[in-house]
């Protein structure tokens, strides 16, 4: 007998060089499996920013329409990834005086509220506000405090704050597209969530999302996102290098570069030629349209040297230093290049390897790789339903309305739910 779903979560990645829907399903045996999924060129994103809403509602209602056909059933609330820049993550902490006594449900719901209350936006949005570890009496990395005995009880909450506009501009794109926004997710977020494990993110882990035209750098330790930086660069710089290179069309660079890139070299490359249309010749081709790919790798590496010591730079001011074997994590459409973790490893001085979505089944071939991870992530990341504690104080402006009472209430509803 066939597995039956219980449950249905969709994730829509909108990126700057396409647009992606999954939809998935929590099966009666407990596995999480994907039922249908659905691409579209992206032809309204900018640098991960909106840049035209009626053409980001058509892209992101073809991708979605695409996965309910193949999935066999419609949909009507998304988790949608945000990925541009503006986003900081910080951590804030509370603690309250117990007395010695022992731990209720109560107390803790009292010491949440004053974090949620204690949480600065710094005229930005409050994207995550999630409690991550509890401290007793100075013990820090408690995570079920409840029926424990203290005179003082802490928590850490873990927050994610992001320009309000561009977060709005998505919220009103995808609802456009008569979808209903369950929740905006920071990439770094779900991406982590698909290609890293628990005990990666505990030790101490990067995560470097090389995106078309954004690349998000990220920093895990005691499982939670403790800082991240995000660089207006990506794999459709390199592209655009080679197009311009060797006067060729952009979609034909693009190729050129899946087909014969490569981000290391190798003696063979001075004697493989590229065959290339002869509309196309340059001072950099023969009188055949042709070159060799040591002529391709270069012009990537000489984008790939600039990317990897922004990077780099990057990981030195989060404070990602010490002994060695610290490790890289690479992920995103640009981690797909060939030889990209070697070269990523000798640049950077660094353990790395190649961030691919683990954890869903039924998980088609074309979206297993890298490129895929920050949509696999959204699903992952929402069946763990996590507890949030966004604030609805003046000074934050939430994507989702919702009555002020029965947000508490189910806020202390999934609270109970989970410790």
């Amino acid at each position: 007998m066939s597995a039956r779903v219980e449950k249905i979560y969709t994730a829509l990645d909108i990126g700057s060089s396409k647009i992606t829907a999954m939809i998935a399903g929590r099966m009666d045996d407990g596995k999480l499996a994907v039922l249908g999924t659905g691409q579209r060129a992206s032809t309204g994103v900018k640098r991960g920013y909106i840049a035209d809403t009626e053409k980001t509602e058509l892209d992101v209602r073809d991708a979605v329409e695409q996965a309910e056909r193949i999935a066999g059933t419609n949909i009507d609330d998304v988790w949608v990834s945000f990925s541009a820049g503006g986003l900081t993550s910080m951590l804030t902490s509370v603690e309250t005086e117990l007395g010695g006594h022992r731990i209720e449900q109560d107390d803790i719901d009292h010491l949440l509220d004053a974090g949620r209350k204690s949480i600065d936006p710094q005229g930005k949005m409050v994207l995550h506000a999630q409690p991550a570890l509890y401290t007793l009496d100075g013990l820090n990395g408690v995570k079920k405090p409840k029926g424990l005995h203290a005179d003082r009880l802490g928590v850490d909450i873990h927050v994610i704050l992001a320009d309000g506009s561009p977060v709005r501009n998505i919220d009103m794109s995808v609802r456009g597209a008569h979808l209903n926004v369950r929740s905006i997710v920071a990439s770094p977020i779900s991406a982590g969530t698909a290609c890293l494990s628990r005990e990666e993110r505990e030790l101490g882990v990067a995560l470097v999302e090389l995106g078309a035209e954004v690349t998000n750098i990220s920093l895990f330790a005691g499982d939670m996102l403790v800082g991240l930086q995000t660089l207006p660069y990506g794999a459709a710089d390199i592209t655009d290098d080679i197009a311009s290179s060797f006067g060729m069309r952009r979609a034909q660079a693009e190729r050129i570069k899946c087909f014969y890139g490569s981000a290391t070299t190798s003696p063979r490359d001075n004697h493989d030629v590229i065959n290339i249309d002869a509309e196309t010749k340059t001072e950099e081709t023969d009188e055949e349209g042709r070159i060799t790919r040591s002529q391709l790798i270069a012009v990537i590496r000489q984008r790939l040297d600039h990317l990897m010591g922004e990077i780099g730079q990057s990981l030195k001011e989060l404070g990602f230093t010490g002994p060695v074997g610290r490790q890289v994590v690479l992920t995103g459409g640009g981690a797909e290049l060939k030889g990209i973790a070697d070269y990523a490893q000798s640049a950077l001085g660094q353990t790395v390897r190649v961030g691919r979505p683990v954890g869903l089944s039924a998980l088609p071939e074309a979206h297993s790789g890298p490129a895929f991870a920050g949509l696999a992530g959204l699903v992952l990341y929402a069946a763990e339903e996590p507890v949030d504690l966004r604030s609805l104080s003046p000074g934050y402006q939430p994507v989702h309305k919702y009555a002020g009472s029965a947000v508490i209430g189910r806020l202390m509803s999934a609270i109970r739910g989970n410790f």
